[in-house]
């Protein structure tokens, strides 16, 4: 591999951008902020964006080296040092920068010097010599594997105690782009023509063998026309196959308990033909907005959209009143992460508990709205035992008329017999678990 040449003003761009995205999310609108200040475009744009969604993936391993070098957490650091840091550290560890590119990162203690106060220049000045020669000491296997993979630490425990010998191919496939997948809106259009209008603009794309209304885009493709039109939207896989586990009929009293930005609760009333109520919950302001504008664009017209916590849907709602609730509960996200790379350092072990309880409580929620007879899918986009068969676990305990219906494919098996996982590694989608319960 050559050696990397970086200009100045690249490196200048790269700071800004790494700063700009601790304030503006998504980091992707820093980050054409800042390249269009230093009118990075082109193949210079390519380049740059490379190296800032690398620095985000590595931003967890990043910032213990510069814990390691400075003595303190990087986070009490000044913002425009912390960034300049992220930034050297990325390009003289990571990378091969070439003698030009060694010379400009020098050159940005006087950047520094004018975007703060001298003294911040002359720290990272006297600093940078140690970023230049530093070794890692990758004294164990997780070490290793986070060096390599880009994982915390704890994360790679937890995945090695689930799947033992196949956890580096878990990481491999958490790191990997999923290529982009939608699911076709049967209420608005069929197959066919979206599979036409695909070849029609040279796009190739294949149909999931799992879920016969998701397509996977083999080529870098914007679908805002399809999108717009509310013929199709983007749902991955394993998602999609959520609502088709749960099967609502036409005419059911449907409950989604977390239900913006609206994606499976649009399936729903695809599967129940457009009849019967759907009550969606979700708390909160713009993800319900995003969910409005979903369901009118996919034409859906059986959705009640209600502002509340789902913990309260038995006040508001009633008790015993739906043929079938959805709790696609709030997690980690951990299985989302080739989705979300940036995901992998803001996961801290320390919260799982806390997410645990809202799932709990939720699921309490689910239950009394149900009706005899009825049934319940509990999901989450998480691979963490505690947070899927831990959970549901407790609740069967806790319920005697509770019967896990048997869930035999298409994914594996979870940990609990009768519940299911989709894995990134084994089945190329997302990670993602079920559990159907039945109210006897």
């Amino acid at each position: 591999m050559g050696k990397l040449k970086l200009s100045d003003r690249q490196l200048y761009a790269l700071i800004e951008a790494i700063k700009l995205g601790e304030e503006v999310k998504p980091s992707q609108q820093a980050k054409r902020k800042a390249f269009a200040k230093y009118k990075i475009n082109g193949w210079e744009n390519s380049k740059l964006t490379g190296i800032f969604y690398s620095i985000q993936r590595r931003l967890g391993v990043i910032d213990e080296i510069i814990e390691e070098l400075v003595g303190t957490s990087p986070l009490i650091l000044d913002p425009w040092l912390r960034a300049t840091l992220r930034v050297a550290i990325e390009v003289a560890i990571f990378r091969n920068p070439n003698e030009k590119t060694r010379g400009h990162l020098k050159g940005l203690a006087q950047f520094l010097s004018k975007r703060t106060h001298p003294y911040v220049g002359y720290y990272y000045y006297d600093l940078l010599p140690k970023i230049l020669n530093y070794i890692p000491k990758l004294d164990s296997e997780e070490k290793k594997l986070k060096w390599e993979y880009l994982f915390p630490e704890w994360f790679i425990r937890r995945m090695r105690s689930l799947i033992g010998e196949e956890t580096e191919d878990l990481l491999k496939a958490l790191n990997d782009t999923l290529p982009m997948s939608i699911r076709i809106n049967l209420l608005k259009t069929n197959m066919k023509e979206v599979e036409e209008y695909l070849e029609s603009k040279n796009i190739r794309f294949e149909r999931s063998r799992r879920v016969k209304t998701v397509l996977r885009l083999s080529d870098a493709f914007n679908p805002e026309w399809l999108f717009n039109k509310g013929f199709a939207l983007p749902q991955e896989e394993a998602s999609a196959m959520a609502s088709l586990i749960l099967a609502p009929k036409p005419g059911d009293v449907v409950v989604d308990l977390a239900a913006a930005p609206g994606g499976k609760t649009a399936h729903m009333a695809e599967i129940m033909m457009n009849t019967g109520v759907i009550y969606a919950f979700d708390i909160e302001k713009q993800r319900i907005k995003r969910m409005e504008e979903v369901l009118k664009r996919t034409g859906v017209k059986i959705t009640k959209i209600i502002k509340a916590d789902g913990r309260k849907a038995p006040e508001i709602l009633g008790k015993e009143i739906a043929d079938k609730v959805l709790l696609d509960a709030p997690c980690t996200s951990d299985g989302t992460i080739a989705k979300n790379p940036e995901l992998r350092w803001r996961l801290r072990e320390k919260n799982i508990p806390k997410v645990v309880s809202i799932q709990k409580e939720l699921l309490e929620s689910a239950w009394e709205l149900l009706k005899p007879g009825g049934r319940l899918l509990y999901s989450t986009c998480s691979m963490l035992r505690e947070e899927n068969e831990e959970v549901v676990a407790w609740f069967l305990k806790r319920h005697s008329e509770a019967k896990l219906v048997p869930l035999e494919g298409p994914y594996d098996e979870g940990f609990l017999p009768g519940t299911m996982r989709a894995w990134p590694h084994r089945h190329k989608t997302i990670g993602f678990f079920y559990a159907l319960i039945e109210k006897e």
